[in-house]
């Protein structure tokens, strides 16, 4: 089925610092994203449950881009910031289209929710019912569940000489209370939070009506002030700044600091959005405003629950009619069982370099079964990994690499205490990981460690050998299952070389400048690349693909535009942020669809003269600049037709490809007879474990 075209973008655009070419605003870029996103839950055509997933995935981008990007443009306009060297339009002025926008999509996220998707969840039997539609039987239930399991954790906090206006916290839902005093006559403000740890939704006793839990609360607030008169009782959420700002270039200790900004920030950060129910008084609004710092256009009314993301329960309800078929990753065929016994993992390695591509191949069968094979195996002797997100000490990745460590290897995680929205719970795994004896490195100061590397060094017949894993996604088998990455394992010396030296630059004192085969940031690899696509334009018939998350950085999108206006043919698989704009030599698309598209390729040229890389790094300063990245060359004839076939997969799909027009503007898929790129990669997979049983 064809997706509906959005509206047109607001026209931002940026001039290039080194050529004049233009460059499309990138903030405007991520929102067009966040529509695409969007689209897919207006997408009639999917299961009714998995449409309600994108519509929370929205909610939740939104959030992130008003606590990341908004609340960075708002210091800019604080500090009276210089003009950007790159051209970008004054921050006020990028403010107000992105306002512009933001209205436009959250007025589509209401009509989504309120004409479309909730009947349709009525009409399978899940309803999402008001206070206003219980009957009596349901309210007795509800009086019952609130002063058992609610009353109880609620804390109204009134704001009068003696009560100073509550702290409120970040994307915390609450009731802004007005009561007033039956005696003096007098009005007051409070405040009661909306508890973040009990269930959003209330199941009825039918299980198939569901309440939000703060209309029980509304329902209730009278009993949380006794004696007095309820005058109005409005839903508000509050956005903060959410970036950790570390001035960790003088940092003595990392962990120290990042433990201490986050508690500064639990208090501190600024408020950079309201949202309110449309019926707020306008004097509780102006309170609002005063006491959190924002101005009226920081203020957005929206119709509905504040909250969509609650809806997420009932995505784990029993209802697989309403879902995507589920999908298990299939074992890669190289590292299948071999009669009734596992696969010696590193005795396929040293015959032959293996790729992984999750979801489609499984995390657990590959990734997994490396680093708890190198634990297990008593030749082992050291295991190094670098850590961005995991999913925490009780992973399969954690024990094993606790369990090496007290068997006494030498085991090495370098955990990056800076991943935004990840610092806490990095910090805890870390620490329990000490208590096991694993030697814990909290990366390097002034720089983030986004490569995803993994080092095993072995005691072999022949001496010591090394086994690598270079990969484009983080160490997270529950992510695994939902972002799409590729992945390396290899026995090649020159490779292994080049990962022991990165290991050295992360966990010592080096001023590695050269390797052999890797290209890593902030040392190589912006030159590297740079210096690729040049050539790649002073070829006759140059070509380069690039499959990215985001495409932002001036000096790449320049050296792109170059080589195409050279002659190359340029296609660009970009899933969110493009600051580029397509030419006549240069397609853009974005491929959105069930699982994210998170992995980054890099293909240059044709026919046998074809170079391949993928890594960690996605197209953008902060990458190239200020991040340890590393990206790896595929060199194996076969696994460079795998990768090929991964790329033309997307190029060709006509089913999930928004398509970047000259305008800025993106144009949806078409809709055509064959599968999507990913459905297809589904049966590739399942065709390659077929044909490795037989």
């Amino acid at each position: 089925m064809a997706l509906k075209e959005p509206p047109a973008l607001p026209r931002v655009s940026i001039v290039g610092a080194a050529e004049g070419r233009p460059h499309v605003n990138r903030e405007l870029s991520r929102l067009a994203y966040d529509a695409r996103v969007l689209a897919r839950a207006e997408d009639e055509s999917l299961p009714l449950l998995e449409r309600l997933r994108f519509l929370c995935i929205f909610s939740r981008n939104l959030d992130d881009f008003f606590q990341v990007r908004v609340a960075g443009l708002k210091e800019q306009v604080e500090a009276a910031a210089a003009p950007s060297v790159r051209g970008d339009p004054p921050p006020a002025e990028q403010l107000q289209a992105i306002r512009r926008r933001v209205e436009e999509l959250v007025e589509r996220q209401r009509s989504l929710y309120a004409d479309r998707l909730r009947p349709a969840l009525a009409d399978a039997g899940i309803q999402i019912v008001d206070g206003g539609q219980l009957g009596r039987a349901d309210r007795a239930f509800l009086d019952s569940y609130f002063e058992d399991r609610v009353f109880p954790v609620l804390t109204p906090l009134a704001v009068d000489p003696g009560h100073p206006f509550p702290y409120i916290s970040h994307l915390s839902l609450n009731l802004a209370v007005i009561v007033r005093d039956p005696l003096r006559r007098r009005k007051r403000f409070a405040r009661v939070k909306v508890p973040p740890l009990l269930p959003g939704l209330i199941p009825l006793p039918d299980g198939s009506r569901f309440i939000p839990l703060e209309q029980v609360i509304a329902m209730h607030v009278q009993s949380l002030f006794p004696g007095m008169e309820i005058v109005s009782a409005h839903h508000f959420r509050v956005t903060r700044d959410n970036d950790l700002d570390l001035e960790d270039s003088e940092a003595e200790d990392l962990l120290a600091t990042v433990q201490t900004e986050l508690l500064r920030q639990r208090r501190g950060a600024f408020a950079v959005r309201l949202e309110a129910t449309p019926d707020m008084a306008p004097d509780v609004e102006e309170l609002l405003c005063r006491e959190l710092e924002l101005q009226p256009q920081d203020v957005y009314r929206v119709e509905g629950p504040l909250e969509l993301g609650a809806l997420e329960v009932l995505l784990d309800l029993d209802r697989p009619e309403l879902k995507a078929a589920p999908w298990a990753g299939v074992t890669p065929p190289e590292l299948r069982l071999l009669g009734a016994k596992r696969a010696d993992i590193f005795a396929v390695l040293r015959e032959r370099d293996v790729l992984v591509h999750h979801p489609y191949d499984s995390f657990a069968t590959s990734v997994e079964a490396f680093i708890e094979e190198a634990a297990r195996d008593p030749a082992v002797l050291a295991i190094k990994q670098t850590l961005y997100r995991t999913s925490g000490p009780a992973s399969p990745i954690a024990l094993a690499l606790a369990g090496a460590a007290e068997a006494g290897k030498q085991v090495v995680a370098l955990v990056e205490l800076k991943a935004r929205g990840d610092e806490q719970a990095n910090i805890d795994w870390a620490q329990l990981l000490e208590k096991s004896g694993v030697h814990v490195v909290y990366g390097l100061v002034g720089l983030k460690t986004h490569a995803k590397t993994a080092l095993v060094v072995r005691q072999e017949e022949g001496g010591i050998r090394r086994y690598v894993h270079v990969a484009t996604g983080n160490y997270n088998p529950l992510t695994a299952q939902s972002y799409e990455d590729v992945g390396l394992l290899s026995s090649d010396p020159e490779l292994g070389a080049d990962v022991s030296d990165l290991f050295n630059f992360l966990t010592g004192y080096s001023r590695q400048r050269k390797f052999r085969s890797l290209m890593v940031a902030p040392t190589n690899l912006r030159r590297s690349l740079v210096k690729l696509i040049r050539k790649e334009g002073s070829r006759q018939h140059g070509r380069i693909v690039f499959k990215v998350n985001n495409l932002v950085d001036p000096e790449i999108i320049d050296a792109l535009y170059q080589a195409a206006d050279a002659g190359a043919e340029i296609d660009l698989i970009v899933r969110s942020i493009c600051c580029l704009r397509p030419t006549q030599r240069i397609r853009v698309r974005s491929i959105v669809g069930r699982f994210l598209e998170h992995s980054r390729i890099f293909r240059f040229g044709s026919d046998r003269r074809t170079a391949f890389y993928i890594g960690s790094a996605d197209l953008m300063e902060r990458n190239l600049d200020r991040r340890v990245e590393a990206l790896v060359p595929v060199r194996d004839e076969e696994l460079r037709r795998r990768l090929d076939e991964i790329i033309d997969a997307e190029l060709a799909d006509d089913q999930l490809a928004w398509t970047m027009q000259p305008d800025e503007s993106w144009r949806p898929p078409p809709g055509g007879p064959g599968p999507s790129s990913q459905d297809q990669l589904m049966e590739i997979a399942l065709a390659g474990a077929r044909g490795a049983r037989g």
